[in-house]
């Protein structure tokens, strides 16, 4: 039998902020970020896409195009939830930041505070961060 911490032992690959930024800067990663649609709106990273965890759907995930696939939440408990989704769906592996928003806080990396929503959130790249020369 199988306990609900093994996939997390053995497939969850969590990241820090730096290698996040460096990755979004460096475009090989699409950030979706599994908070709520008025916490995202709030405060996020730039570049991320909303996926609510209450409607967290993987056939709604973006185009990968050879950028891995990284998930963020306000602490990390419900990007670890996404990835148990993801894991259950077939994906073999997934990453989520660790101490998610908090953590990105903590570290002194920008975010989006307030602003109104892109129109159609592609996954674009994040534009030039501040770990880019990192």
């Amino acid at each position: 039998m199988t306990n609900a911490a093994s996939w997390t032992e053995k497939t969850l690959i969590e990241i820090d902020p730096a290698t996040l930024c460096r990755w979004l800067a460096a475009d090989r990663a699409v950030l979706v970020d599994v908070r709520e649609e008025q916490e995202f709106v709030e405060d996020r990273i730039p570049g991320a896409i909303n996926l609510p965890l209450s409607r967290f759907d993987v056939r709604k995930l973006p185009e990968m195009d050879g950028r891995r696939l990284v998930l963020t939440c306000a602490v990390g408990r419900r990007s670890a939830q996404a990835a148990g989704i993801l894991l259950a769906s077939g994906h073999a592996t997934a990453t989520h930041l660790r101490g998610g928003m908090l953590a990105w806080d903590e570290a002194g990396f920008d975010t989006i505070f307030g602003a109104p929503l892109p129109q159609s959130a592609t996954g674009a790249p994040a534009g030039l961060l501040p770990c880019a020369a990192a």
